[in-house]
């Protein structure tokens, strides 16, 4: 029946009492008890490739949870990777055989649930605005997977139907859950190497868009629903959402539907140099793209006079007047060496301490409070890494004004910080 009606009307309708309530799904163990089903929290997951296997097992084994539902346009990665996982997970539970998990190939299907609480959202860049405004509108709290969106205009409208909806949303820049990156950053905001002259990202470059040829589509995956949003291009395997290398989505280093290793490891690290720097919510004031001569690398600017490049680090460098500190996953290299045991006092600037990313979500959804990475904080990070990519494209010095989130006088930059939507499809 649902295929009958339109999907944006009956989702606006669904979501109204829910979005004016403003109210928390869960009641408070105080009523009913800690193992009352109220208490649990009912997940959907739009997006079910690689990383969406890696959330699923990650909530599936946080208590107090149950997944119920799962959506793809790609049929094999949907019934043999997510459903098979979640049913194979509760089946083991009770050592019994377990078919609970319904599958959908349109996301609004699985929204229209009143039973589903919240979601995860793993989709290609490309859709994250999308999936995420409406899943806001219909009343669910959201877990969306980095970077945040395809372009600065997304982003921030995805920050408004949060708060206009009143949403508990985490951004999926889990390194901020990772101690290592925390503790580099409490090192450097508390002031022990001293005054920062610069800060070194590594990360990859732009988008290429090579041109591809049309090949047929496989007779398992909704193209047309893939595409989505996005400007329409043919299927071609180097697309395929079952296709990768070197680790990475081959259709992130098309500007259609990624943002190249800028937006993939960009909105990991370039999210942590803001945290550290003390910059969440704001960002640089001027980006110089490689000119060959004065800049050899991507430079950003920031009001306090601290540059940023892309250039080689081992994640990121910070450098003070009084000694360094590099971090990345697993790695920490101090300088002097002592600062890697240094104690960070009460008394002292301690950052938000999550062990855990997933169940910091599920936390903040049952206080109804801010996770820590807020959308927000995804999406001035996201920001930094498109502003790099805007000033590949121009070949020139922009200047950005954070506050008003606009290019200062340059009209053609401005003209960037949007994209235009496949019809039906927009914000």
């Amino acid at each position: 029946m649902m295929k009958n009606v339109n999907r944006r009307d009956f989702l606006r309708a669904a979501a109204g009492t829910a979005a004016a309530a403003a109210l928390p799904y869960i009641v408070p163990a105080s009523v009913l008890g800690a193992d009352a089903p109220s208490n649990r929290i009912v997940l959907g997951f739009i997006g079910c490739g690689k990383q969406s296997q890696h959330l699923m097992r990650s909530f599936l084994g946080s208590p107090g949870t149950q997944v119920v539902a799962a959506c793809d346009v790609d049929k094999l990665k949907l019934e043999r990777s997510s459903k098979q996982i979640v049913e194979k997970h509760y089946a083991d539970r009770k050592n019994t055989s377990y078919q609970g998990c319904a599958t959908y190939g349109d996301f609004r299907d699985l929204l229209a649930r009143n039973d589903i609480d919240a979601v995860v959202i793993s989709t290609p860049d490309h859709w994250h605005a999308v999936t995420v405004i409406e899943s806001c509108r219909a009343g669910k709290d959201v877990y969306c997977e980095k970077p945040l969106s395809q372009t600065i205009q997304e982003a921030r409208a995805m920050v408004n139907a949060v708060r206009q909806y009143n949403r508990v949303f985490q951004t999926g820049s889990m390194q901020r859950s990772s101690r290592e990156f925390r503790f580099a950053c409490e090192l450097v905001r508390n002031g022990y190497i001293g005054d920062i002259q610069h800060v070194t990202v590594g990360v990859g470059g732009p988008p290429e868009d090579k041109v591809l040829p049309a090949q047929p589509v496989p007779d398992y995956l909704d193209w047309d629903m893939w595409v989505g949003p996005a400007m329409w291009r043919p299927y071609n395997a180097d697309l395929a959402p079952h296709i990768s290398f070197d680790g990475f989505p081959n259709w992130r280093y098309y500007s259609y539907y990624g943002g190249g290793g800028m937006t993939d490891w960009g909105a990991h690290h370039f999210d942590i140099a803001q945290w550290a720097l003390g910059m969440d919510g704001t960002g640089p004031v001027e980006i110089i793209p490689p000119d060959g001569k004065d800049y050899k690398v991507l430079t950003y600017k920031y009001a306090n006079g601290i540059p940023m490049t892309r250039d080689n680090a081992n994640g990121v460098l910070f450098e003070g007047t009084k000694g360094k500190v590099e971090v990345n996953r697993g790695y920490l290299k101090t300088t002097p060496d002592s600062l890697k045991d240094q104690k960070i006092g009460p008394e002292q600037v301690n950052l938000y301490n999550s062990a855990n990313h997933y169940t910091d979500w599920l936390d903040a959804i049952r206080k109804r409070t801010k996770p820590i990475c807020d959308i927000e904080i995804g999406a001035s990070s996201v920001t930094v890494c498109h502003l790099g990519n805007i000033a590949y494209k121009l070949k020139r010095p922009l200047k950005w004004d954070p506050k008003r989130e606009v290019f200062v006088g340059d009209d053609e930059a401005n003209r960037l910080l949007c994209r235009t939507m496949r019809s039906p499809w927009h914000l």
